[in-house]
């Protein structure tokens, strides 16, 4: 039996049938039950929900605990200066576009992007999709109101249903289920096609979506393409064997942990390991809302052994950060925690410095990544939520140079994207203005960068192109 199938066989049947152990008396899965949970939604069925957590509980893991274990030393590899994470894609997944088309499309893009960036950066991209999982948003409200009429917001499709009627917006169990299966189906699907080779980096061109025909940037594309590919083929040629390890992308998912019970209920003991593993994704993260040292979501996350990211941004002092940083990675382990800054183009270069010179006090090894797309939305005339793309910009060429001025590493970067050719967020190559957002506004919360402007950040950042 081939080695790599035997362990990932070997995993799988163990991560199946686990026996739970009995909880230790400082954590357990379940003790931030015992914490104030903020963005919970409220299910009007108790007995309906625990029966749902029950059956999802006993349903296969989604991913592998190898799988959490490996992009953790990749992470670790990124926080040494030695590697380049890009993680990117929908603000939130929906139940509808769990399609075979939009999958194959998030994972070109990421392909591209990736591809783009191991070329100019000289060192390894690790690509994390914001994928697999991202059914659940945060919001500013519980309840929403139009016209007179009040309703519970909108929480994303793992807990309630985006059409403004009574029904649809009160939260449903089953749709904990629902979203287990569409991640499911997403991460195998894309298993499948990496397992095909359709991420050989042998044949990019596999990846091209539409704007490599049109796009001022294509040619710059394909002499990337072309360069790589004959790099490897030299390279083969003269040492006479094949590139194994390059005829392979590995794509990770990452989402906000936001929804506990669905987190908690894929969370297994693995004794070979003597650790707790989220199993529903290899990257989950907290947002600022619930990162309250003493919330749930803290209590949660510090007693998983997967890779986390926390966001911070304007209000997270450095005193915060240090604590989080504290309860979170105590022995400060490797790959554990990932930092993913969004200050916004106008008050990075102002609160970055402090949070990095708080962080540098603990000793402790984070990964510094720059999300420059949710401190820099806003809203046009006609109340539509979109971003420019040259704040994006801007944000990003500023994390860079803070980064830098204080001999840090600003070792990834985190975007909302998609690989449609929608029009969500202003500027780019084409110059998209506010009279092109109703044109292909397809995001039901937060704009998103297209494909084309997905792949100008890529070749900025690579140094490929000037602002």
């Amino acid at each position: 039996m081939n080695r790599a199938f035997q362990r990932y066989f070997s995993d799988a049947i163990i991560e199946i049938h686990v026996t739970r152990k009995v909880a230790s008396a400082d954590w357990h899965p379940a003790s931030w039950q015992k914490r104030t949970a903020a963005q919970q939604p409220t299910y009007p069925n108790q007995a309906d929900l625990d029966r749902t957590i029950g059956s999802l509980s006993r349903l296969p893991p989604i991913v592998t605990s190898w799988e959490v274990d490996a992009l953790k030393e990749h992470i670790a590899t990124a926080q040494r200066g030695e590697a380049f994470v890009l993680q990117g894609g929908d603000c939130a997944e929906t139940f509808d576009e769990c399609t075979s088309e939009n999958i194959v499309a998030k994972l070109k893009i990421l392909l591209q992007m990736s591809l783009v960036m191991l070329y100019g950066l000289k060192k390894p991209v690790v690509r994390i999709g914001r994928m697999a999982g991202q059914y659940a948003k945060p919001r500013s409200a519980d309840t929403e109101t139009r016209d007179g009429k009040t309703l519970p917001s909108f929480r994303g499709d793992l807990v309630n249903r985006i059409a403004f009627t009574d029904a649809d917006r009160i939260p449903e169990p089953q749709l904990l289920l629902r979203a287990y299966e569409r991640a499911a189906l997403t991460l195998n699907f894309v298993r499948s096609l990496v397992d095909g080779g359709f991420a050989d980096l042998h044949h990019p061109e596999y990846w091209d979506l539409d704007w490599v025909g049109h796009s001022p940037m294509a040619d710059e594309y394909r002499e990337i393409v072309g360069s790589i590919s004959n790099s490897l083929d030299f390279l083969e040629t003269v040492l006479g064997r094949a590139f194994h390890r390059t005829q392979k992308a590995e794509i990770y998912a990452a989402h906000e942990g936001l929804h506990l019970l669905y987190e908690q209920a894929q969370t297994r003991f693995l004794d070979r390991r003597e650790r707790w593993y989220n199993l529903t994704t290899h990257f989950p993260w907290i947002g600022m809302r619930t990162a309250a040292i003493e919330g749930a979501h803290v209590e949660y996350f510090r007693g998983i052994a997967n890779p986390i990211g926390v966001k911070v941004g304007q209000g997270m002092t450095g005193e915060w950060l240090q604590e989080l940083i504290v309860v979170l990675n105590p022995d400060n382990e490797p790959g554990r925690l990932t930092l993913i800054h969004r200050f916004g183009a106008k008050s990075i270069e102002e609160h970055l410095p402090d949070l990095i010179s708080a962080v540098r006090e603990t000793d402790s090894p984070v990964l510094w990544v720059c999300d420059p797309m949710h401190g820099n939305t806003e809203t046009t005339a006609d109340g539509t939520k979109t971003r420019r793309f040259d704040n994006i910009v801007s944000e990003l060429e500023s994390a860079f140079r803070v980064h830098q001025s204080m001999d840090s590493y600003l070792g990834g970067v985190h975007l909302e994207l998609t690989g449609e050719n929608v029009t969500e967020c202003t500027g780019g190559a084409r110059g998209l203005t506010d009279a092109d957002l109703a044109r292909a506004y397809k995001s039901t919360v937060d704009p998103r960068l297209n494909y084309e402007q997905a792949m100008e950040i890529a070749m900025r950042i690579a140094g490929l192109r000037n602002a």
